[in-house]
């Protein structure tokens, strides 16, 4: 099996197995977060060190060891992105929009991965291995921010464009509806860490969106400091307006 190939699978089994801790029923709020997201964890670490014990790994709910730094090849691995919207319930079913993503980096660069969007009906899987056609944008551009605590940087973009604000969940939610056409921009200025967007960068490159930092600067992976002050992920043809937009705000 080669790398995308795992990765996806990879994505896809952990994703079932966090409805099923979920349908369980033996868990909510808080406690069904950290069961679902340690049930997860374990799946995809266990199998990431036996199918490529020679790369590092790297994971929001592991012990970080140093020795990944050293390594050509790295894992980076959310087991759950959006862990408050994946045990909330709404009046008409759980939400939808968290994630689970698989990423490996290759020198430093988002190279290849998956994200599930196990919530979705059906479930799915986008992958950088497999990419789709991007759909039609919309004439005025949308731009995701948080539900709660929107960056001060999209809403001063979005103005400026003319655009419209989307509240959605977790990360990787916001940027797989840019890869699936829901929306044209994801500027984030929040603040996240590399498993927040390894593997979505990963899938929306291959997909021919625009990934960098706001700043317009390449976005590196694998660092003894896990933190990224902020993300960009939007359509081509917007990247040089977003960006000039947001120098405007410096």
């Amino acid at each position: 099996m080669n790398d995308a190939e795992l990765a996806a699978q990879l994505a896809v089994q952990a994703g079932r197995i966090l409805l099923e801790v979920r349908a369980s029923g033996r868990f909510a709020g808080k406690a069904l977060g950290a069961e679902g997201d340690a049930a997860a964890n374990a799946f995809l670490c266990d199998t990431l060190r036996r199918e490529r014990p020679d790369d590092g790994l790297l994971s929001e709910e592991e012990k970080d060891h140093p020795a990944r730094l050293g390594k050509s090849r790295v894992w980076i691995i959310d087991p759950l992105d959006g862990t408050r919207e994946y045990a909330e319930a709404e009046a008409d079913g759980w939400r939808s929009d968290w994630a689970v993503h698989v990423g490996l980096a290759l020198d430093g660069v988002a190279t290849l991965g998956a994200v599930a969007l196990p919530g979705l009906e059906g479930g799915l899987v986008l992958r950088s291995d497999a990419p789709r056609p991007l759909p039609t944008a919309a004439a005025v551009p949308r731009l995701l921010v948080s539900r709660t605590r929107p960056a001060h940087e999209a809403v001063a973009v979005a103005r400026a464009l003319g655009g419209e604000l989307v509240p959605l969940g977790s990360a990787g939610a916001k940027a797989m509806a840019v890869v699936r056409g829901e929306a044209e921009i994801y500027l984030h200025s929040g603040g996240q860490y590399e498993w927040d967007s390894c593997a979505p960068v990963a899938v929306a490159r291959a997909h021919g969106l625009h990934c960098s930092r706001i700043d317009g600067s390449p976005l590196v992976y694998n660092r003894a400091d896990t933190y990224m002050p902020d993300l960009l992920i939007c359509r081509p043809e917007w990247a040089e307006r977003v960006l000039k937009e947001v120098r405007r705000l410096v």
